[in-house]
């Protein structure tokens, strides 16, 4: 099968997030360090998409991943961690021949030059990937299909395989894309910036930092990043601390049809403050904004709560030391979202906030 029928239509489902692309077995150091001198790993998972589906599943939504993984027991474990989330893992896809992919990280934010991180990707079976060998049936299947820029990097079949899903057609689905650009995966030249752009333009709605819209594409400001990607109903310009700008022309999670809404439409403009948090480790984060938005979009809510939802999320991983941890709980991060505008810029969030109750909550000035 070389893709998905011109007609395919969403099919009734129980599924709100299908998720695609590659997930890891990471080694986390257990000191700060060079790896060189790191003495022994725990054992974690990692991967942009899978991170976004188990954070959605803690969250009470049903969520999907698909890839593909080794016949090996690194593709056990990352299945079955996965699906101890309460993912569906039942539409991935084992290679008995190619690996699953491994990663070796220091403990230092991987922002500052001293951060390391060692890959053994390369022939993995995710980046086996291709129009020709996923489920297209399972991928149509929910409300919204996430995908992001890291599996366009994999291989040329992983990226005709992201051109594929991003393709416009009666009965896609909603189309998240995560720009996710990584320098280090692509194979030299610029090519990397014109496809993450393709890719965004082609999208329904679109995450990107203002950082790597300035690396990988030279544009800087939010203003500009929207004029340079003036297709998709809702673009997300994630700006660090500054927090998130939010340009909307509307966006309901469901099959998109022939017509980009985003070019016709005029966009309302939100801007929503990040949060004062006591980081413990920042990785993670943009996966989780990225499921908070979705949380709330799922559930209809305003541009400015889901917005809100999206920094609570990385806030909640942000203050633990992996990529994954427990959200908090609905009705807890309704009640934050659902401050003024003068408590949300005090409200400041360290490890163990999200186990908050009523009684506990604190808003605290930083």
């Amino acid at each position: 099968m070389s893709g998905p029928a011109a007609g395919t239509a969403v099919a009734a489902t129980t599924t709100d997030v299908v998720c695609l692309g590659e997930s890891m077995v990471t080694f986390l150091p257990s000191q700060p360090g060079r790896l060189a001198d790191v003495p022994s790993f725990g054992r974690g998972i990692g991967g942009a998409e899978s991170n976004v589906a188990c954070a959605l599943a803690a969250a009470g939504h049903r969520a999907a991943w698909v890839g593909r993984v080794g016949a090996d027991g690194f593709g056990d474990h990352l299945v079955e961690t996965i699906a101890s989330y309460g993912v569906d893992t039942s539409a991935v896809r084992r290679d008995p021949v190619r690996p699953t992919g491994i990663y070796f990280r220091t403990a230092t934010d991987r922002g500052t030059d001293t951060h390391e991180v060692a890959y053994y990707r390369a022939g993995s079976a995710a980046s086996a990937m291709s129009p020709a060998n996923v489920p297209y049936e399972e991928l149509f299947a929910g409300r919204v299909l996430h995908l992001s820029g890291i599996t366009a990097a994999l291989s040329g079949d992983c990226l005709a395989l992201l051109r594929e899903l991003t393709a416009v057609r009666p009965g896609r689905p909603l189309v998240s894309f995560d720009v996710n650009h990584r320098p280090h995966l692509w194979r030299g030249g610029d090519a990397d910036a014109s496809v993450l752009l393709e890719l965004a333009r082609r999208s329904d709605l679109v995450f990107v930092g203002e950082d790597e819209a300035e690396e990988a594409w030279g544009i800087v400001g939010a203003e500009a990043i929207r004029a340079a990607v003036p297709e998709p109903a809702v673009l997300v310009v994630k700006r660090g601390s500054a927090g998130a700008t939010v340009f909307a022309s509307g966006l309901r999670p469901g099959p998109r049809s022939s017509n980009a809404g985003g070019a016709e439409n005029a966009d309302t403009v939100t801007h929503v403050p990040a949060l004062h948090v006591d980081v413990v480790a920042a990785v993670g984060a943009g996966d989780a904004f990225a499921a908070g938005f979705l949380s709330a979009t799922l559930r209809g809510l305003p541009v400015r709560d889901r917005a809100r939802h999206g920094h609570l999320m990385a806030a909640a991983v942000l203050t633990v030391p992996g990529d994954l941890t427990e959200p908090p709980a609905r009705d807890h991060a309704d009640r934050l979202v659902a401050l003024d505008d003068d408590a949300w810029g005090r409200l400041r969030l360290g490890p163990g906030w999200t186990a908050a109750d009523r009684a506990s909550e604190e808003v605290r000035t930083p």
